[in-house]
């Protein structure tokens, strides 16, 4: 057995400074929380998003030391992910990290109305455009042989998804896609993970927030007894995506204050 030896571990170790990330959809909500956590860690940071950026992302992550640039894409026209990440290479000269996070969800009540209109451009994004970022991306990580490839799961991932059945099948989807290309790209020195946020206190859950009914059914489901905070997913966002977790392969980390405990 071998003997452990404390002085083989350092805290930098959870430091990507000089790196490059892409995060998708990461000028708003949860992947602005991406953004600024690679960037507070060192990363440059390249954000891209069908969503106009405003420059307070922009600015945050400055005030880190860390560079920022901004594309407005749709990730799921044809070519745009070759695109999105080529750009990404003449900005920052490499590509270290890929966050997929831009997602999108359709409720429908009535489950016999919910038709192919909503469904697929929810695969659209939710999956295929999460799976054309990889594979353009592992063409870069693969040569230079590293790489961090982080895939936004959900704690639909593990259940059903009432009103949404898209939602929930493009979140299994991309757990099983986590494990696949894991499988493929481990031997190259890349780790393709993914983090599942629980419930999120987010502009797109206000409404929910609102309602008191709703609110309390929310908290009900939580040990935590608390909505989740754009901070709370921020060190596991910048452990999958540094040293610290070379030997974390295709795992799904639920960050949900306990809500698939009950």
């Amino acid at each position: 057995m071998t003997d452990v030896n404390i002085s083989d571990f350092q805290m930098d170790f959870f430091s990507i400074k000089g790196k490059t990330a892409i995060v998708t959809g990461g000028n708003t909500g949860l992947g602005q929380a991406f953004t600024l956590a690679l960037a507070k860690a060192g990363a440059n940071v390249f954000a891209v998003s069908i969503m106009p950026d405003d420059g307070k992302t922009e600015v945050m992550v400055e005030a880190t030391g860390s560079k920022y640039a901004y594309l407005m894409a749709d990730i799921t026209a044809e070519g745009n992910p070759k695109k999105v990440v080529e750009a990404c290479v003449r900005e920052f000269g490499s590509i270290d990290i890929l966050v997929n996070c831009a997602g999108r969800s359709i409720n429908e009540p009535d489950v016999t109305k919910y038709t192919r209109k909503q469904w697929d451009p929810m695969v659209a994004l939710n999956l295929t455009a999460a799976f054309e970022m990889s594979h353009e991306c592992a063409k870069h990580m693969i040569p230079q042989g590293s790489g961090k490839i982080i895939n936004i799961c959900s704690v639909f991932t593990f259940l059903g998804g009432q009103w949404s059945p898209a939602y929930a099948a493009t979140k299994h989807g991309i757990a099983g896609f986590t494990k696949a290309y894991c499988d493929e790209l481990a031997q190259f020195g890349i780790q393709v993970n993914g983090i599942a946020p629980g419930y999120y206190a987010t502009e797109l859950t206000s409404a929910t927030r609102a309602n008191a009914d709703t609110n309390q059914r929310v908290l009900d489901h939580i040990p935590a007894n608390r909505w989740g905070q754009t901070q709370d997913l921020m060190g596991a966002t910048v452990f999958l995506a540094s040293r610290a977790s070379d030997y974390v392969n295709g795992h799904i980390l639920s960050v949900d204050g306990g809500y698939l405990v009950r």
